[in-house]
């Protein structure tokens, strides 16, 4: 089904779902969505497999002609959502009518939102995910990011008379400093305890020179004991590597496969999502937590979305026309 024409395109707008997994032997990232709550949430609010793809949208969003009458989720950045001009809430389904003009304004908190429409968006599947893998031309849209004139189609869902709205209580919050979780290693054994200290207790900034691949960071130098190189190993989205300049980088979805620079420690998966939604000039923090906290890290963070899941709140949108003006009234149930 035809869904939306792109009027235009945004910053770096690209279908993501959560990645093409087990591909990284043959030199192929997984790619897929920064921010898998939000998208795995926004999925939930229009009743798609949390794993359907999204559009994911980068700080400007794209400006979307709707072609048929079905239904949309906002989640992740605090960004302002508009239909026909008038403001939709974020973390919460809504419907959209055929002529309807979808538009966004400024992301107030946050760096990354993710579009969900209804029976999820079609693209290119390649090996078993159509995330959109831009630097391999892989996925998505022949490869690449949203242009003008692109036509998105979803699969077909029923239309629903309900709409649901993420409890209050569960949406993020995002800040311009956050610390995020890591385990030391694999290779933190190449850096003295004073070393080490200093990553743990210093505020890294996120420079310019960051996007999808990786996050590089400026702020005390990590020096490593004799070298920095190592033989060519598999690296993985978390891993914190060190090159010659001291200066870490975080690797991210679309990160390289292999690398010779060492690790000092890997974030915990759940706290990636905290790293989407902090951009250029943005800072971090790292507190160190061991394996089997982060077990139970990641429990807690599945736990919360089976909770959101059991406490949507259930909405109703209604068209009202007064003195020859419509409005849109929405209805929480009780």
């Amino acid at each position: 089904m035809k869904c939306f024409r792109v009027l235009s395109p945004g910053l770096f707008t690209t279908i993501q779902d959560m990645g093409r997994l087990g591909f990284e032997s043959q030199g192929v990232p997984p790619s897929g969505a920064m921010d898998e709550f939000a998208l795995r949430v926004a999925n939930i609010l229009v009743g798609n497999q949390e794993n359907a793809p999204c559009l994911e949208i980068t700080m400007i969003g794209p400006i979307l002609e709707v072609l048929s009458d079905t239904t949309i989720a906002v989640t992740g950045a605090q960004i302002e959502v508009f239909v026909n001009g008038f403001s939709r809430p974020v973390w919460s389904s809504f419907p959209v009518q055929k002529g309807d003009i979808i538009s966004f304004g400024d992301v107030k908190a946050g760096f990354r939102a993710y579009l969900a429409v209804a029976g999820g968006f079609k693209g290119t599947s390649v090996m078993g995910s159509v995330s959109t893998y831009v630097r391999g031309r892989l996925g998505g849209i022949n490869g690449r990011q949203l242009q003008q004139n692109d036509i998105l189609e979803s699969n077909l869902a029923e239309q629903s008379l309900f709409y649901k709205k993420v409890r209050d209580d569960f949406v993020p919050s995002y800040s311009n400093e956050e610390q995020i979780r890591v385990i030391l290693g694999p290779q933190d054994n190449f850096f003295s305890k004073e070393v080490i200290d200093i990553f743990l207790n210093s505020v890294y900034t996120i420079t310019e020179d960051s996007d999808r691949m990786g996050y590089r960071l400026e702020g005390p130098e990590l020096r490593a004991k004799e070298k920095h190189d190592i033989i060519t190993d598999g690296v993985v989205p978390e891993a914190i590597q060190v090159p010659p300049n001291g200066e870490p980088i975080i690797l991210l979805k679309d990160a390289p496969t292999t690398g010779g620079y060492v690790k000092i420690a890997t974030v915990i998966s759940p706290d990636l999502s905290k790293l989407a939604q902090l951009k250029p000039g943005d800072r971090v923090r790292f507190k160190e937590v061991e394996l089997t906290q982060a077990h139970k890290i990641l429990a807690e963070f599945e736990r919360k979305i089976d909770e959101i899941k059991r406490n949507l709140v259930i909405l109703r949108y209604f068209k009202v026309k007064i003195n020859e003006k419509n409005f849109d009234i929405v209805v929480e149930e009780l």
